[in-house]
């Protein structure tokens, strides 16, 4: 068994903060990085991160820092930046990191600018570094209140996924492996966008059977697009696919869903974005995901409704019934 001793945790906001709490309760020597000098204040000096996980205390052993230099040594980093930074922010690394120090990716979703998964980014930035994929149902404050919680860690290098799994796993952080790394994204990504979709039909209160819909269809699209990438079905049903589906649309904790419920309630796009810190990925990857489907011919037809009505313009009532006025066809 090899434990990683030495971690960094690359990224401020709830989830990188509730990792490296997790990982500092098991133990390890964990620093963590964070842009906003705000934040590394409170953590080292208030043991809480008053802006993106309030009312949570942290343990007194986790230090954090506003300079990239000091994270970089570490003997494994989990890198949980928004998806949209994650290339800018390697690219700041590479200077600093050992080649062969793993790094786990944590964060979800499609960068808009090239349509790539989070690991051919790095892997483009950092072509030496081992690459593992964390991914699964969670809510950042319930794995920071030590709640229990099961993650997929998927990646092509099998002992180094193992040793990860070894470091971070606890009897309420449960890790499971995969080799599927492309499911794993996958999963992490589409979720975000049926999730928005899922709060807009709360939002309008539609109920329960119109919900259970919806996420059963959005699973078929999510299966649909990892298919064509290479993803394997079996991965999309697991933690890190139709797990983390269900838990980001059944519940306003996830900030994708309360997004698509103030859109649903009549607010606008402008309006629910200028009022948050914190980011919805979904906002971030619809747009992309609906432009590769379309490209790809792949059928995703609730994921550009939401594309329609984030960057588009489209009314949110009429969108809904036209994908309730769709045409019937077989389930499979």
């Amino acid at each position: 068994m090899t434990i990683y001793n030495k971690i960094s945790v690359i990224g401020g906001g709830a989830w990188g903060t509730a990792l490296a709490a997790m990982a500092a309760r098991a133990g390890r020597d964990v620093l963590l990085w964070a842009r906003e000098d705000g934040v590394v204040t409170s953590i080292n000096e208030a043991h809480e991160n008053k802006d993106f996980l309030p009312d949570v205390t942290l343990p007194e052993s986790l230090k954090a820092t506003g300079n990239l230099a000091d994270v970089a040594m570490a003997e494994v980093i989990l890198m949980v930046v928004p998806a949209q930074f994650v290339r800018a922010i390697a690219q700041d690394m590479k200077v600093f990191l050992k080649e062969s120090t793993p790094i786990i990716l944590c964060a979800k979703g499609i960068e808009q600018s090239t349509g790539k998964m989070m690991n051919e980014v790095v892997t483009e930035v950092l072509p030496k570094s081992p690459l593992v994929v964390l991914s699964g149902p969670t809510f950042a404050r319930e794995v920071a209140a030590d709640m229990p919680s099961a993650v997929t860690i998927a990646s092509k290098y099998q002992q180094i996924a193992q040793n990860v799994a070894d470091t971070l796993g606890q009897p309420t952080f449960r890790p499971y492996l995969s080799r599927d790394v492309v499911g794993a994204e996958v999963g992490g990504a589409v979720k975000n966008v049926l999730a928005v979709a899922c709060g807009i039909v709360a939002g309008l209160e539609l109920g329960d059977n119109a919900r259970a819909a919806l996420i059963t269809r959005g699973l078929a699209e999510m299966v649909r697009f990892g298919e064509v990438f290479g993803a394997k079905r079996e991965t999309m049903m697991g933690l890190c696919g139709l797990g983390d589906l269900i838990l980001t649309c059944s519940s306003v904790q996830s900030r994708n869903m309360s997004l698509g419920m103030a859109l649903g309630q009549g607010k606008s796009v402008a309006e629910i974005m200028s009022g948050r810190i914190s980011v919805a990925e979904g906002y971030h990857t619809a747009g992309i995901l609906a432009e590769i489907a379309e490209r790809e011919n792949i059928d995703m037809p609730i994921a550009a409704a939401v594309n329609e009505i984030l960057h588009k313009g489209g009314d949110v009532k009429e969108i809904v019934q036209q994908l309730m006025n769709r045409p019937y066809v077989s389930e499979l």
